[in-house]
């Protein structure tokens, strides 16, 4: 039973790393569809900095993701090196979001001046 748990848990682990990979790819082209449209000029032209926001937050959701799969894999054979990569993605999540959250405050106070 427990090793029915163990590859259960594995397979998890890696879906995460997948979905998130799939994030950060449909991020990206959206980055570069924007970046490109605004040169075209055609539809809704957004600054650089709410692509930069939008990209963030992508990145920061699949953080999250690959957090949780190196919690779900380090759970199954913890070890001090899976530990040790755990709490790095747990720091640059942090920092990440921190910082994401400081610019989302910033641009939400810059169009309210605005307005």
């Amino acid at each position: 039973m427990e090793e029915i748990a163990k590859t259960i848990t594995i397979y998890i682990s890696h879906t995460l790393e997948i979905i998130s990979a799939l994030v950060i790819a449909v991020a990206l082209l959206q980055l570069v569809f924007n970046y490109f449209r605004s040169f075209a000029g055609g539809g809704k032209n957004i600054t650089a900095e709410e692509a930069r926001v939008k990209f963030g937050s992508s990145v920061a959701v699949a953080l999250e993701l690959l957090l949780g799969g190196d919690v779900l894999a380090t759970a199954v054979a913890p070890s001090w090196n899976d530990i040790g990569k755990l709490a790095a993605i747990a720091t640059i999540r942090t920092i990440l979001n921190y910082f994401l959250e400081r610019e989302l405050k910033h641009m939400h106070q810059t169009k309210s001046a605005a307005a």
